[in-house]
């Protein structure tokens, strides 16, 4: 069965299982969008770590970057690129930031990555200013969701569906003529509820491109539609989306003496440098109140995404040299000196990702439990050709095109299957345990082919890993503003498509241990320990790994990673102003 046809199938199925159930409620469902904390107060109890920036903060600030809220979260790194949170590079704890491939990312609970098992570097990224809060979860509580279980999530939780007619429309537009506009509409009939809304970003860059009229703007477009049907018991949510961007941007930088004196400058070796993609998606959820203590939630989805960063290759062995004192690669920099045979790849790859996931939430007195399982593929298809070029008195020629070798022609795919329970055990009004276990069964694959109708195949990778991970999290509240928290797990990171049969994936055993205050003020003082037996790297041409490679995983042995986190906050208020 085809990857399209398995999609078809599971729509109907949760559609049956919805009518098939229709008579058996209790009590009336509620429709609520997928949250991996829920409040401001939930992030205080709860026995570990994490941290919501809610809707005030993301209008207030006007955020269009997710670089610039993530920043006010401790432990959360972040590795700036194209200075308007594009492609953002989050890393958190002891996961590296490189694509943000090291760590969970979720849209309304939902895996967004665009290959999440088989090519986890996240070149796509949901529009910040569309979404209503990001949440971000730490220690042994994200063995709930994963892969990625080293660092934590991050679930970016949408524009919900209001419940009366309304609508919203804001402009902001700043240097550079960056524009950005966000308008939505929505309202409520009968109990069905319904939400339209667009994003639109655009803006000119603020890099200058020798020798050319381009500029290093950026175009993009994201449309989202929500129907939500409201039943007694049940409940039903239906989310559409696409997005469309148009960047020039390369990863070619300046030499050293050159940042120094103009730091905006870019080379004219990178003026055909341009990263075109295309993301569409949807996802269909089905909520079923059980009983009082017991609700079922089952979500299809499907997400595709298709790039193409058509960039410079080798540029940077370029600028080594100029670095280095060498005269010539400083005149082909210039445009100075004539180059011949300069290659420009079209990084071209689709992605699909898809699954199908179910949770049921039951309360048993002191006990909150969740038990899951999540079934999930994924896959990306490179076929990436060359063009050749020469620079000749400074302009660019081209010349030919030169078909992908086996490493540009190549399928890798995973199939995933995740089992859970966590159990939020209250033992008493002082004490909180948190306990959890996740099973992860992954199958990867990669086929590289020989010829471009792919015929003969050039080679084949087959890898699969089966791993359960346990973790265990308390709080103890000391007196009504005091409290202590504590945490172990097992950290997991998969090796993606590319791995060979004989390699074993990333492994650690992850600790915290902290001091919470909540009175007047909110202070809050982690430390962390992560232990790792099998730390990998994650290779790309941004970032190559230690032994030079651009693609797949590296694994680099043993390590440990340690920190310390702080927060403080407090709200200042005067009449009716309030300084946060």
């Amino acid at each position: 069965m085809s990857r399209a046809d398995a999609t078809k199938t599971m729509i109907p199925a949760l559609l049956a299982g919805w009518l098939m159930g229709a008579s058996h409620g209790i009590v009336a469902a509620e429709l609520e969008e997928v949250t991996i904390i829920g409040t401001q107060e939930s992030v205080r109890d709860i026995a570990g770590t994490g941290a919501i920036i809610g809707s005030a903060q993301i209008r207030d600030e006007l955020a269009t970057d997710v670089n610039q809220l993530l920043k006010t979260i401790p432990g959360t790194y972040i590795r700036e690129e194209d200075g308007y949170g594009l492609r953002p590079n989050i890393g958190i704890r002891g996961a590296t930031s490189e694509r943000s491939a090291k760590i969970t990312l979720m849209e309304d609970g939902v895996l967004i990555a665009p290959a999440p098992y088989a090519a986890p570097a996240a070149y796509y990224f949901p529009t910040l200013s569309r979404m209503h809060a990001v949440e971000v979860l730490k220690g042994a509580s994200q063995l709930r969701y994963g892969p990625q279980t080293t660092g934590g999530v991050v679930n970016l939780v949408s524009t919900p569906t209001p419940d009366n007619a309304s609508g919203r429309v804001q402009f902001v537009y700043g240097q550079d003529n960056q524009a950005d506009i966000l308008a939505s509409y929505g309202g409520q009939v009968g109990s069905l509820r319904f939400s339209l809304e667009t994003a639109q970003r655009s803006g000119d860059g603020f890099k200058t491109i020798d020798r050319s009229h381009r500029d290093a703007g950026y175009e993009i477009e994201d449309y989202v539609a929500k129907l939500a049907w409201q039943g007694a018991v049940h409940a039903l949510r239906f989310k559409a989306q696409y997005s469309d961007e148009k960047s020039d941007e390369t990863y070619l930088g300046l030499t050293d003496v050159d940042f120094r004196h103009s730091p905006d400058r870019r080379y004219g070796l990178s003026t055909p440098d341009q990263m075109s993609n295309e993301h569409k998606g949807f996802s269909v959820a089905w909520d079923w109140q059980l009983a009082t203590d017991a609700a079922l939630t089952t979500t299809v989805y499907r997400n595709e995404f298709h790039r193409d960063w058509f960039k410079l290759s080798g540029g940077g062995e370029l600028v080594s040299a100029a670095n280095e004192g060498d005269l010539n690669a400083q005149a082909v920099l210039d445009g100075e000196q004539d180059s011949l045979g300069l290659s420009y790849k079209h990084n071209n790859r689709r992605y699909i990702s898809e699954g199908l996931q179910t949770n049921l939430a039951w309360d048993i007195g002191s006990h909150s439990l969740s038990l899951g399982a999540r079934y999930h593929q994924d896959e990306v298809d490179r076929l990436q050709p060359t063009e050749k070029y020469d620079q000749v008195s400074g302009d660019l020629l081209y010349r030919s095109t030169t078909n992908p070798s086996s490493s540009n022609n190549r399928v890798q795919e995973a199939d995933a299957l995740a089992l859970w329970i966590t159990d939020a055990w209250t033992i008493n009004d002082a004490l909180r345990l948190d306990l959890a276990l996740r099973h992860e069964r992954i199958d990867t694959a990669e086929v590289r082919y020989a010829d471009l109708s792919r015929v003969n195949i050039a080679s084949r990778r087959d890898n699969d890993v089966s791993i359960w991970l346990p973790g265990l999290a308390a709080l103890y509240q000391i007196t009504e503003q005091w409290s202590v928290l504590a945490g172990v797990h097992r950290g997991f990171s998969p090796l993606g498509g590319s791995a060979k049969s004989t390699e074993r994936p990333e492994t650690s055993v992850n600790y915290e241990m902290g001091l919470r205050y909540d009175g007047a003020w909110f202070a809050e003082v982690v430390g962390f320990y992560s232990d790792f037996s099998n730390k990998g790297e994650s290779c790309s041409n941004s970032q190559p790994c230690s032994n030079g490679a651009v693609d797949g995983t590296f694994v680099t042995g043993e390590a440990v990673i340690a920190g310390v986190e702080l927060q403080l906050g407090h709200v200042f208020e005067t009449g009716d102003i309030a300084w946060p």
